[in-house]
């Protein structure tokens, strides 16, 4: 099994409800293939670098991964059926790139405990 990364962009006009839904079921392809999902993390509502199908700002959403190559096409198949999908990106992280991302993990959980704990005080 590959460590992936995949990257997309949901259209700005869905409802947060919506855009969860569409989170979940993207993260369902990956799980019924038997992928196993490491780390998620929803951007939120950014701009574009440029305008997509009129549009200007999108929802980002990544997702780190370990799954199978046969996997990606599924993954992919349903993005571009996914008539809310504006963009994605997903690629293998080698070696380097799976630790640079480990410690990027461990660096904002140790960061969202700080602020838990200035928060209780």
């Amino acid at each position: 099994m590959n460590h992936y990364e995949t990257v997309f962009i949901l259209t700005p006009v869905l409802s947060d409800a919506q855009m969860k839904e569409a989170v979940e079921g993207f993260k369902a392809v990956l799980t019924n293939a038997g992928s196993e999902i490491v780390n998620e993390e929803n951007w939120g509502l950014r701009k574009l670098a440029y305008p997509i199908q009129k549009k200007t700002t999108g929802f980002y959403t990544l997702i780190e991964f370990d799954a199978a190559p046969e996997t990606i096409k599924k993954l992919e198949t349903a993005y571009r059926r996914d008539e809310k999908v504006l963009r994605f990106l997903t690629f293998r992280l080698d070696k380097y790139a799976a630790e640079y991302a480990a410690k990027r993990r461990s660096l904002k959980s140790a960061k969202a405990t700080t602020n838990e704990e200035v928060k209780e005080d």
